[in-house]
């Protein structure tokens, strides 16, 4: 699909399914983050989106053309293309950053807005700053060492080490799909979206009326403690916490958060 003049990839399941569910990925993810979710959830139209840098969508040339305000007017268009007035919006970690911002700015296609490990972004000027110089060094990392040093080092940050028990399986498409990006889509969009570059929504939690559900992991500390701050800020917020797993809950525990999903949408 050609959106904005970038040729973009979607993945559609469930064609026929009375509900629609967006679904964005995480920063190395792709639309395959969300496959088991559509095999677990029939009666769901599943619209999933490589996003910008990721998978299989084409890579701009200007990082500008990577920002946020730029991701959030291509998924307005791709909204229009598909003809989807209203529909719940899910999105993990980048992702739901990227949904809290779409549905920031176009409020009234949002049923419901569910948010996997995700923040609003960083309150002060100061914490923005030194986030955007730690994601410029890792965007230079990437292009001087290529992918499959930074895969080898990003599987194992601290964010990740409740994954390492998990099945061979599970493990190896994760990093199937962390490979199959490339590091100019990587680079692009650490310095282009990444959390330190993108508008603080803290303030704008308050104004959002529809249902907001926010997914954390128990071995996740720092984006439970988010999801507790944002809660507090949101009219028609739920959080729920699962047991047992850490960032990627979908991955962690795929049964638990599919019937999570399906429960809220329905």
């Amino acid at each position: 699909m050609m959106v904005r003049g970038l040729e973009t990839h979607i993945d559609i399941w469930n064609k026929d399914a009375p509900y629609t569910l967006v679904a964005l990925h995480g920063f190395t993810g792709s639309t395959a983050t969300w496959r088991s979710l559509a095999h677990a959830l029939p009666n769901v139209r599943i619209v999933a989106v490589d996003l910008i840098g990721h998978g299989r969508t084409a890579i701009p040339t200007h990082v500008q053309r990577f920002s946020m305000e730029e991701q959030v007017q291509d998924l307005e268009e791709i909204c229009c293309q598909l003809h989807l007035e209203t529909f719940t919006l899910l999105g993990y970690s980048m992702g739901g950053r990227i949904a809290l911002s779409y549905a920031i700015s176009y409020p009234e296609r949002i049923d419901k807005l569910i948010l996997e490990s995700a923040s609003p972004g960083l309150r002060t000027v100061a914490e923005r700053a030194e986030r955007c110089q730690q994601d410029k060094a890792l965007a230079q990392k990437i292009m001087a060492n290529g992918l499959v040093s930074f895969v080898n080092a990003w599987e194992n940050i601290p964010l990740f080490a409740t994954q390492s028990c998990l099945p061979k399986n599970v493990r190896e498409a994760t990093r199937a799909e962390r490979l199959s990006q490339k590091e100019e889509g990587l680079a692009g969009s650490l310095r282009g979206i990444g959390t330190g570059t993108q508008p603080s929504n803290w303030e704008r939690l308050e104004q959002l009326a529809f249902p907001v559900l926010l997914l954390t992991g128990a071995l996740d500390k720092k984006f439970c403690k988010i999801a507790q701050e944002m809660n507090v800020l949101l009219k028609n917020g739920m959080h729920i916490t699962v047991n047992n797993v850490g960032h990627a809950i979908h991955v962690e525990n795929p049964a638990k958060f599919a019937t999570i999903v399906e429960e809220y949408l329905t």
